[in-house]
């Protein structure tokens, strides 16, 4: 069929728009003219407002105090520079009473793609000292050795004895300092670093004063900018999912009171042993703070403006018989008003200030005599659980100094 013959039909388009004139009466009703009105009143106020918060932003801004900083180390660890770094060779475990010997040997310390690593390892499995040894019979002196960085025969020398429960000390680490090339009174310290994995290891970033001239730790005081532990995230007190910064400071060991400026920072669905962070201190004779991967993310805060360490820990209240150290001083944050060197180490065990509570599952009791002993008796227990290659080591990719202060 030829549809040809019937052309389609073809229709004009045709609006229906309004045309001319047509009543708008929503125009002239009342209400919406306040609805205009009070729009116009609120996005007023609000424009005012972020013109006010602007400038007051600004304002503030303007009038901060701006530091000198001088930068004096700056470390990525190619290799471990002798001229900075000193490599203590102690038996006393530090302030914590921990239960590792620091070494110089390469074993415990070295310099790797990753930046310096601090491993710990068992003595027996890195020296001619056997097991039994350990226990018994056995003469450990680094003073005779001429080797002992301490001038305190209690931390230089042991004796392994079975009867007294004295051992050699089971576990080798390490502990590098700046104290004898690098120190600030004032300024900023920056350290990226991956914490150790494995129970009872204690990986420490600590300021420790150069001079001790208000007395014996803690009297002089210290700084642990990162105090960490290696155990699992469900350790009652806190495993490698968080660690804590810390002014130690007080007329005695007993009198510590650490736990007035102690604080802790705690991540979510991972540990600080699964990658890099940077752990930052900033001193001042006004304040002292520590922070976590910026500026801006604070951990511990320790103001000195309203008040004296000596009345905030309270020492006349509580008919302390011992004189204010810091007396002789005239500045409100004494004793962190001198010189403070950089202390990297990786600590295993303690036995001071709870580090490690007492618990049904710690292989060791804090006041035992033969707590050393009672830990290596369990090593069966602990020692698997350390990570393997690197992962149970303290991996120190930079470290950053900074001297208040302009560069002369």
């Amino acid at each position: 069929m030829d549809y040809s013959v019937y052309p389609s039909e073809k229709r004009s388009f045709k609006s229906y728009r309004l045309r001319g004139e047509y009543p708008q009466p929503w125009l002239k009703e009342r209400q919406r003219n306040y609805t205009l009105r009070s729009n116009l009143i609120v996005y007023a106020f609000f424009f005012t407002s972020l013109c006010i918060s602007a400038y007051l932003c600004y304002d503030g801004y303007r009038k901060v105090k701006r530091r000198d900083y001088c930068l004096i180390l700056d470390d990525s660890f190619e290799s471990i520079d002798p001229s900075i770094w000193q490599r203590e060779q102690q038996l006393d475990g530090y302030e914590v009473g921990s239960f590792d010997w620091t070494t110089p040997d390469d074993s415990n310390a070295y310099a790797s793609p990753n930046g310096l690593v601090i491993m710990p390892t068992l003595t027996n499995l890195t020296t001619s000292i056997t097991p039994s040894d350990i226990i018994d019979g056995y003469r450990l002196n680094l003073t005779t050795q001429g080797v002992c960085t301490s001038d305190r025969i209690a931390s230089c020398a042991v004796l392994s004895n079975s009867t007294t429960g004295e051992i050699i000390n089971p576990v080798r680490s390490a502990r590098l300092t700046t104290k004898f090339s690098k120190a600030i009174q004032y300024g900023r310290v920056e350290v990226v670093a991956k914490m150790p994995k494995g129970d009872w290891l204690l990986p420490s970033i600590r300021m420790i004063p150069v001079n001790e001239t208000y007395g014996d730790w803690p009297q002089s005081g210290s700084v642990d900018i990162v105090l960490a532990r290696g155990n699992q995230a469900g350790y009652p007190a806190g495993g490698r999912n968080i660690f804590t910064s810390t002014l130690h400071w007080g007329v005695s060991r007993a009198a510590n009171r650490f736990w007035k400026t102690t604080f802790g920072r705690r991540v979510r669905r991972t540990d600080y042993t699964k990658g890099y962070n940077t752990f930052g201190l900033e001193w001042t004779k006004d304040y002292l703070f520590t922070y976590h991967n910026g500026r801006t993310y604070s951990v511990l805060w320790i103001g000195f403006l309203k008040e004296s360490l000596w009345d905030l820990g309270q020492f006349s209240n509580n008919g302390s018989l011992q004189a204010n150290p810091w007396s002789v001083s005239e500045n409100m944050n004494a004793p962190f008003d001198q010189p403070f060197y950089l202390s990297l180490s990786l600590q295993v065990g303690a036995t001071n200030y709870a580090v490690f509570p007492d618990s049904h599952d710690k292989p060791w009791i804090d006041a035992s005599p033969r707590a050393t002993a009672e830990f290596w008796s369990a090593v069966d227990s602990w020692y698997p659980t350390w990570g393997t290659g690197e992962d149970r080591a303290l991996t120190v990719r930079n470290v950053k100094m900074w001297q208040e202060g302009k560069c002369n």
